[in-house]
């Protein structure tokens, strides 16, 4: 099945030349990020001891579905907000940053999960865990920064 690439430069231009369309873009790519980055600040305090309740496994099941979400979100916006800047943007540090931010962010996740369940007395784990809520508020200060540098 080929995809009509002249729908997806209608996307590109109904963002650029819609007053409208960027600003409420950013809104959700904010929203979805704030998903992202509220829902793993409370599995992630689990993990470190500073959060007693509920159990680390009981949390991650409720609260994972919310962070994949609000990471499709932040992605699906985030790429129509590209395409509409794309040369602009792909010079940018700040943005440059933000991207490395967010595969370190993405790999830290993923080996997190790859030793199973989470454990918060497995070695390493508060490790990571500290390391993602750091490596995420990384990746919304270089967003906040791209409009600056």
């Amino acid at each position: 099945m080929n995809a009509d690439p002249s729908r997806a430069w209608a996307v590109v231009d109904f963002v650029r030349t819609t007053p409208w369309a960027y600003p409420w873009l950013e809104v959700l790519h904010i929203l979805g990020l704030a998903l992202v980055f509220g829902t793993l600040w409370l599995v992630e305090l689990r993990l470190l001891g500073i959060v007693r309740r509920p159990d680390t496994a009981a949390l991650a099941r409720e609260a994972l579905p919310w962070t994949l979400a609000g990471f499709v979100l932040s992605a699906v916006t985030g790429l129509a907000l590209f395409a509409s800047r794309a040369g602009e943007l792909l010079v940018n540090p700040a943005f440059q940053l933000k991207l490395a931010l967010i595969a370190l962010a993405g790999l830290n996740a993923a080996l997190l999960h790859s030793r199973g369940p989470l454990d918060a007395s497995r070695p390493g784990t508060r490790v990571q865990a500290a390391l993602s809520l750091l490596l995420w508020a990384a990746v919304i200060a270089a967003g906040r920064w791209i409009a600056y540098v």
